[in-house]
């Protein structure tokens, strides 16, 4: 399994703060979220940076290990 932590406006479109799931990829994952949760979190996952276990993360096809951890950030807004 994945977790799969969410921040900020993804956390609101996802409904939750964290869940695990299961993908191979990371864009199998980023798929199955939207599909899951529907266009408002999809919309997000567009325009998001994605560290895995802490790591910048930018290659959709990049594999996921069992156990690792995915943080979703949307876009901050700041100054």
């Amino acid at each position: 399994m994945i977790t799969v932590r969410y921040f900020a406006g993804a956390r609101a479109a996802a409904g939750t703060a964290s869940e695990q799931v299961r993908a191979d990829s990371l864009g199998e994952l980023l798929t199955g979220l939207a599909d899951r949760h529907g266009d408002p979190l999809g919309r997000v996952l567009g325009v998001a940076s994605f560290l895995v276990d802490g790591v910048a993360a930018h290659d959709h096809g990049a594999r996921l290990r069992a156990g690792c951890t995915v943080d979703v950030l949307p876009p901050f807004a700041g100054g």
